[in-house]
């Protein structure tokens, strides 16, 4: 790979089934098991090949300055390019909009996962693309991938109506030449090749394997959704299981952890009981409380409750409450 990587990350949606959170950041900036949904994406990314020198592409719609001033505070190392979404026209509109940027290695990535995969191998890749996919159960809730009889993808299928092609598109995918893709997403966009009134990507990648593309699919193990309070809380329970937890370093007087838990360093934490499956963010305060399977936000404050399969915004304070809650950034709830 002789060409710089380019690395394309779409993030201009609403994040409308992740509200009240989404009211106030943008979706990838949710936190689970320590960080943010994006900053778990950057660590997967890792292993992509000459990564330290790739161009990062994010393409930013609402609240978008915030995800600029998190790159640059969290990450300044990264090469990072931004450009706007005006209109929420599809996948494809949205991947028009870097078009500078399209051209040699290019992967693009969507922010509503976070999956387990290893990248290393693309420096040799003989494929023209590749397409990530995880077999599922009941595929009809999903797009999925269509094989021919060489094991190459033949055809994306949205919401198919049978059992026969199980291998669910998880939002990765690489192109050998993005300046292919760009031709293709213009030829599409000319044609007015939409599914539900958007341009969909899926769409662009069929005018390429019409045209030839050899697309292979690499299976992952592990595909954990961010699109949904109720997965987002299992996308934390996940990646704590899997070793993002620092339970043997959190323990503190008076409080009790039943692993896995993440606790920030910053945080402060008296007379209570955590986990399994909390995260705590930076400059929060527990109290007289105990907590399950719960994302506290950075600056959350908790007192004298019992929560479980809860997410606090930032700055949130909840007091004397027994039970689920779901609040947004600076909101107050409190019990009898």
């Amino acid at each position: 790979m002789s060409e710089t990587l380019k690395i394309i990350i779409p993030m201009a949606g609403f994040g409308s089934r992740l509200r009240p959170h989404t009211w106030s950041r943008p979706k990838p900036l949710l936190s689970a098991a320590g960080d943010t949904v994006l900053g778990h994406v950057l660590k997967l990314l890792g292993s992509a090949p000459n990564v330290q020198q790739a161009d990062f592409v994010f393409i930013l719609g609402y609240l978008g300055d915030q995800v600029q001033r998190y790159m640059q505070a969290e990450h300044p190392e990264v090469k990072a390019h931004y450009v706007e979404q005006k209109e929420l026209l599809g996948q494809s509109h949205a991947l028009a909009q870097a078009r500078e940027h399209l051209h040699g290695p290019t992967i693009v990535i969507f922010v509503d996962t976070v999956i387990e995969t290893d990248f290393s191998g693309l420096a040799q890749e003989k494929a023209d693309a590749v397409l990530w996919v995880k077999p599922v159960e009941d595929p009809r809730r999903f797009g999925v991938a269509a094989l021919n009889e060489e094991g190459l993808v033949s055809g994306l299928i949205e919401k198919p109506d049978d059992m026969s092609n199980n291998l669910a598109i998880v939002g990765i995918y690489y192109f050998k030449r993005g300046e292919d893709l760009l031709a293709a997403i213009d030829e599409q966009m000319q044609k007015g090749v939409k599914t539900k009134n958007e341009y969909f990507l899926a769409d662009a990648i069929d005018i390429m394997l019409k045209k030839g593309l050899r697309m292979r699919t690499e299976v992952v193990d592990e595909w954990l959704d961010a699109g949904l309070p109720e997965t987002v809380l299992e996308t934390n329970r996940r990646l704590l299981e899997k070793g993002r937890e620092n339970t043997p370093d959190a323990g503190r007087s008076g409080v009790t952890l039943h692993a896995p838990v993440y606790i920030h360093p910053e945080a402060t934490v008296e007379n209570s009981t955590l986990g399994p499956y909390v995260s705590v963010g930076r400059g929060c305060v527990v109290r007289n409380s105990r907590i399950e399977d719960a994302i506290l936000e950075s600056g959350a404050t908790v007192e004298d409750s019992h929560l479980h399969g809860s997410l606090l915004g930032e700055r949130s304070q909840v007091r004397g409450v027994k039970g689920r809650v779901n609040v947004g950034d600076d909101s107050q709830v409190q019990g009898e």
